[in-house]
C-alpha cells in the first residue's frame, strides 16, 4: 500500500505539466509538492531499485501481482531518476565527471518519457491498491 501511494505521488509530480494543462485548479496542490521533487525522485529511485531486487529474489512467486509489482518498481526507478537527477548528480556523480556526463546523456534520452511514465506510474499505483 505504501509503495502504491509513493508511486501515485511520484506519478503526479512527473506528469504535473500534463495534469495542469487539463485541470488548472490542480496547480495549487502540485505547486506544494514541487519543492520536494528532487527528494521524492531520490526516494522513488531507491524504492524502485530496492523493490526490483526484492522481487527478483522472490521470482519463484511469479504471477500477475508479481508482474504488476515489478512494473511499478521499474517505472518508479525511471521516474525517480528523472525527478531526482539534480540531487543525484549533486551528491553522487559530482566527483566523477564521466559518470556525470553519462547520467546527463541518459536523462536527456529519458526526459521525453517523463509525462507518459508519470501517467503510467499513477495507473500502476492505483492498480496496485485495487489488486
Amino acid at each position: 500500500m505504501l509503495s502504491a501511494l509513493i508511486a501515485i505521488v511520484g506519478g503526479l509530480i512527473a506528469a504535473s505539466g500534463f495534469i495542469v494543462s487539463k485541470k488548472p485548479n490542480a496547480k495549487d496542490i502540485l505547486d506544494k509538492l514541487t519543492p520536494y521533487q528532487g527528494w521524492i525522485g531520490v526516494l522513488l529511485t531507491f524504492w524502485g531499485l530496492w523493490g526490483a531486487i526484492q522481487l527478483v529474489l522472490n521470482i519463484g512467486s511469479i504471477g500477475l501481482v508479481w508482474i504488476l509489482a515489478f512494473a511499478v518498481c521499474v517505472v518508479e526507478f525511471i521516474v525517480g531518476f528523472l525527478l531526482g537527477y539534480g540531487l543525484i548528480s549533486k551528491y553522487v556523480l559530482e566527483k566523477n565527471e564521466e559518470a556525470k556526463e553519462k547520467g546527463q546523456a541518459l536523462r536527456l534520452k529519458l526526459t521525453k518519457y517523463q509525462v507518459p511514465s508519470g501517467i503510467a506510474l499513477i495507473i500502476l499505483g492505483v492498480l496496485s491498491i485495487i489488486l
